[in-house]
């Protein structure tokens, strides 16, 4: 049997999807043990255990100064910013898309400067971000949305221009007008694209957020990480990357499941 067609079942899909996290663990576990048994001290590679109390103390206590769960704090702000961002991209992303996509004359006039903006790296804004807008949350939400709308918006008029030329002349011979066409072909097609297409920007949405509340911000998961690595402390740097990467997870978890609710059709037409 050629390597292409063979199909782990479920339970070998879901030892090997464990594998490579276990590979990685231990890999560190080795590598901690063998620095802290050189150096005790050592900070580059703490043992779970130092992990486990630094948990504790930004999860568990509250902090002397301000009385408040240092962890959870930072995490509703983030999450705060980062859900506003891409709440505002993905709109932006749906109503532009289709009007670029299925309008040919709207096509031509912001098809290429949509194209052209969405090559300017995003951080590149922030300082003038900040400039213009301050150091409040505006700027912070205005990076995300800067940085995934536009490549959103590009994705979504390109789903709309693969849409069977077929289906929008059959529309119209049947007199639907261009906004019904819009809203009754064009959107039930593209709802659960654009799932997708969100789901590729969570990453890249994240990478904003922490850039930006690592230059300015008083609270926030990236915040928390640039204050402590001045001491070094990779006991609090390590778990917080741990619970960024699961939030990310989770919210990709989530809009996998929403698709599959909302439009079982295109789950199925994918397993087909």
């Amino acid at each position: 049997m050629r390597a292409i067609n063979y199909r782990p079942d479920k339970t070998w899909r879901l030892a090997l999807a464990f594998l490579p996290f276990a590979l990685l663990l231990l890999t560190y576990i080795i590598a901690s043990d063998v620095r802290l048994t050189e150096n005790p001290n050592d900070k580059l590679l703490p043992s779970f255990a130092r992990m486990g109390e630094a948990i504790d103390a930004y999860a568990m206590k509250p902090d002397p100064r301000t009385g408040d769960y240092l962890l959870w704090n930072d995490t509703s702000a983030s999450l705060t910013r980062l859900v506003i961002g891409l709440a505002i991209s993905t709109a932006f992303a749906l109503v532009l898309g289709i009007v670029i996509g299925l309008l040919p004359v709207m096509g031509a006039t912001l098809g290429p400067v949509v194209s052209v903006l969405s090559m300017v790296p995003p951080l590149a804004l922030l300082p003038i971000l900040f400039i213009v807008m301050g150091l409040g949350e505006a700027s912070k939400i205005t990076l995300i949305v800067v940085g995934t709308s536009l490549k959103l918006i590009r994705d979504i008029a390109l789903r709309v221009a693969d849409i069977p030329r077929e289906q929008l002349i059959k529309a119209q011979t049947l007199g639907a007008s261009t906004p019904q066409i819009a809203l009754r072909v064009v959107l039930p097609q593209i709802l659960p694209r654009l799932i997708d297409s969100v789901r590729l920007e969570i990453g890249p949405a994240w990478l904003f957020l922490i850039a930006a509340e690592a230059i300015a911000a008083e609270s926030g998961l990236g915040y928390r990480i640039f204050l402590v690595r001045r001491y070094l402390s990779m006991d609090v740097i390590l778990p917080y990357v741990v619970w960024i990467t699961i939030l990310a997870f989770l919210m990709d978890l989530g809009l996998r499941l929403l698709q599959r609710r909302a439009f079982p059709w295109f789950a199925e037409a994918r397993t087909a």
